[in-house]
């Protein structure tokens, strides 16, 4: 039971919460419904929207007001300025405008991908959790085979024998997804099995309710924080892996991604060359975009772990118990 009593010297103020106690995020009175599955205003979750969004409005509207990523003229490897924002490549196309088609083709993948790699958790983690029996060990068995496969030697066979022909967007995303989505099954699976034995859930099967309608109505919205997590981590994965495989040649042909652009800085000896307007771009777009993701996810463990939540009480309790002492 939490202690409400005042500190000594301290007026209004109750002691913080114990780990574990189920106190809201905020200090404040308890958020009900779907407010609840969204995470709590700070600072970190701020900077993560304000660094997603831009990424993801420079690469929507960015190809619009940039020229042909593909033109190519006599002023190869020039420093920016000069009509070229970013500077030119090796062949004197314009690194801006490469970027801005890049950075909307690694977003495509990045949501494709994010996709299909959570449908495919939720299929095998929800499904088979609430279905239980054959269904539910055969389920966690491929699961099982899918994890213990290193992920990125497996995308990188089954790229290899795609044709350069066929290796399209759609296809690297379907490689990626089909390659990343067993370990957040996995955390499905275990949450299903914890939700399936509760009151509500038995009240439903004895009141006669579908199978699917439960699954819809009663465990995937208590689902939805880790669905959104696994979301997140998907595509900044399905990001980072996408553009390791163009690196190393084997990402989609014939499209523009940040990927690409590292290989063809690669190849075209940008670093000895000191030309870091061609491969810094590219290279800090993905470190920014993965650092915002990440800062979002953390921003959704927080409803996850209560333990994360109570932690965040403390510390403002802490706070303002320090200012009240001292004033």
């Amino acid at each position: 039971m939490t202690n409400i009593s005042t500190p000594p010297g301290v007026v209004g103020e109750a002691f913080p919460p114990e780990p574990g106690a189920p106190v809201p995020a905020g200090g404040g009175a308890p958020r009900n419904g779907w407010r609840a599955l969204l995470p709590r205003w700070s600072p970190k979750l701020g900077v993560g929207i304000g660094l997603v969004g831009a990424i993801a409005l420079f690469g929507i509207f960015g190809p619009f007001f940039a020229g042909d990523p593909d033109t190519i003229s006599n002023i190869g490897l020039t420093p920016p300025g000069g009509g070229h924002l970013l500077g030119t490549t090796q062949t004197g196309q314009d690194v801006f405008a490469q970027l801005t088609h890049a950075t909307r083709g690694s977003l495509q993948i990045g949501l494709l991908v994010g996709v299909m790699a959570t449908l495919l958790s939720a299929v095998f983690g929800v499904v088979g959790g609430f279905a239980g029996g054959i269904l539910d060990e055969a389920f966690s068995l491929f699961s099982n085979v899918m994890l213990v496969i290193p992920g990125l030697p497996l995308v990188i066979v089954i790229s290899g024998f795609v044709p350069v022909k066929q290796r399209g967007s759609w296809t690297i995303a379907v490689v990626l997804a089909v390659t990343g989505w067993a370990a957040s099954a996995r955390v499905l699976r275990a949450q299903t099995l914890s939700l399936r034995g509760r009151d509500y859930v038995a009240a439903a099967r004895v009141a006669g309710e579908k199978p699917w309608r439960i699954i819809g109505v009663e465990i995937l919205p208590n689902l939805l924080p880790v669905l959104a997590s696994q979301f997140v981590f998907a595509v900044v994965l399905a990001i980072l892996n996408e553009a390791g495989l163009s690196f190393l040649g084997l990402g989609a042909a014939n499209s523009e991604t940040l990927g690409t652009m590292l290989y063809f800085a690669q190849n075209g000896f940008a670093l000895q060359r000191q030309a870091w307007w061609w491969f810094v771009p590219p290279g800090l777009v993905i470190a920014l975009f993965g650092c915002g993701l990440s800062l979002i996810n953390f921003s959704l463990d927080e409803i996850i772990n209560p333990r994360l939540r109570t932690a965040q009480v403390r510390r403002r309790w802490l706070r303002r118990t320090a200012r009240s002492v001292a004033s």
